[in-house]
């Protein structure tokens, strides 16, 4: 059924909720708090964003989303003051289960198996169809913004953050380059419109990382992005090396392929990957122990800053200068740092990946 329309509640927050200090995640667009129905004492999670059109637009796209089981849902919406500045406060269902990734870091000895990739992927292509049929594009599809509902073993994992959602019927839609690198599909880095196929391309890198532990395409640089990564991601260069690929199923790997195609008219639909046998297990999906969780583990330190690294990098106006111009960006105060944490990852991955980099001079040129 098509969710009601959305109504901005008026009054104050703290009618009806105790907002609490405890911060429960930072968003792109700042901090996530608890907060607790004052009737109920139900736990929730509070997003604050400064009214204006887009907050206005990102709101009501997400709210129309909220009826999918694998959406986190909105429960409420207030116009208020905060600080001299009309705020829109966002009431959300609280996921306590936490990020994606953490949890099969977190598992322990227990292997995470293939199966289990194929039910995960199906929970988040379940969200995609939905936003899909009702012709919106998520545009930022990647692990920090895909949450489990509790820590059970049975939680649902739902999508968030519709901060760069946008409607795929309106003209001259999703021309904007807003996304974090390792999971942008080849057009956003060229100049082409791009559209829901971003979002497939979105779901293969993700999925390749669940069946491995680390991403098919990223820099060798120590930079988030690169000019070789944008090439190589441009050009659809990656490999299944072994041992982390060795004993994952051909339908899998077929399946990855499908989805990381350079060309967006090529790429797999939403329906077409919903009915593909590997997610809709009228194959048997093996339930082979992968390499994922030790991957993952070994590299947890690591995975925190190209993660924290990634997230940065989804600010527009970093995009905007990266991809017109041909020079490597460099942050300051941060490159070393950075550069260091990814040479790690780097050296202990380098047998997994086959590099094919271009040469880069000391002006940051491909040459």
């Amino acid at each position: 059924l098509p969710k009601p329309s959305l109504q901005i509640k008026k009054n104050a927050i703290t009618d009806d909720y105790k907002v609490t200090s405890q911060v429960l995640g930072l968003g792109i667009n700042g901090k996530v708090l608890e907060v607790f129905h004052k009737k109920t004492q139900a736990k929730y999670a509070l997003k604050m964003l400064q009214d204006c059109p887009k907050a206005k637009r990102e709101v009501e796209l997400h709210w129309r989303a909220s009826p999918c089981s694998h959406i986190v849902r909105i429960i409420d919406v207030y116009e208020n003051l905060y600080q001299g500045r009309k705020c829109l406060l966002i009431v959300m269902e609280c996921m306590e289960g936490g990020e994606l990734f953490s949890r099969i870091q977190d598992r322990g000895d227990q292997a995470f198996t293939e199966r289990e990739a194929s039910d995960i992927m199906k929970s988040i292509g379940e969200a995609i169809q939905f936003l899909h049929g009702i012709n919106i594009a998520h545009r930022d599809v990647k692990p920090e913004n895909l949450l489990f509902s509790t820590k059970r073993p049975n939680a649902l994992l739902k999508l968030t953050d519709f901060g760069f959602a946008k409607e795929t019927t309106t003209h001259n839609s999703l021309a904007t380059p807003c996304y974090t690198p390792y999971y942008v599909a080849p057009e956003v880095l060229g100049p082409e419109k791009y559209d829901k196929s971003c979002d497939m391309w979105s779901l293969g890198v993700i999925m390749y990382i669940l069946l491995c532990g680390y991403p098919p395409f990223y820099s060798n640089h120590g930079l988030a992005i690169s000019p070789g990564m944008k090439r190589r991601i441009r050009m659809g260069q990656y490999e299944f090396p072994n041992p982390e690929w060795s004993e994952v199923s051909e339908e899998a790997k077929q399946l990855i392929r499908t989805l990381l195609k350079t060309e967006p008219t090529q790429r797999m639909t939403i329906t077409e990957f919903m009915n593909h046998p590997w997610i809709n297990q009228s194959m048997e999906v093996p339930q082979t122990p992968l390499h994922t969780s030790r991957v993952l583990k070994e590299e947890k330190d690591t995975w925190e800053d190209v993660k924290e690294e990634m997230t940065r990098q989804c600010l527009p106006t970093f995009f905007s200068y990266i991809l017109h111009t041909d020079y490597i960006y460099t942050s300051t105060h941060t490159h070393s740092q950075v550069h260091t944490s990814k040479k790690k990852y780097m050296d202990t991955n380098i047998q997994k990946v086959v590099i094919k980099e271009a040469i880069i001079n000391e002006n940051g040129k491909v040459v």
